[in-house]
């Protein structure tokens, strides 16, 4: 994903050891760090 470096990849790792995996794309909203607008921008590369 564009813009996503290892401190956001840590937090999207440790929300699903916390919450299990995605079961949507949506969720990914709810990491800290992960906002609306890179979700968007990321939405093209994005499948679970």
């Amino acid at each position: 994903m564009n813009g996503v470096g290892l401190k956001k990849t840590q937090s999207i790792v440790s929300y699903r050891e916390q919450y299990g995996p995605f079961s949507a794309i949506e969720q990914l909203k709810e990491v800290p760090g992960i906002g609306n607008a890179l979700v968007e921008r990321n939405a093209e590369k994005l499948k679970l």
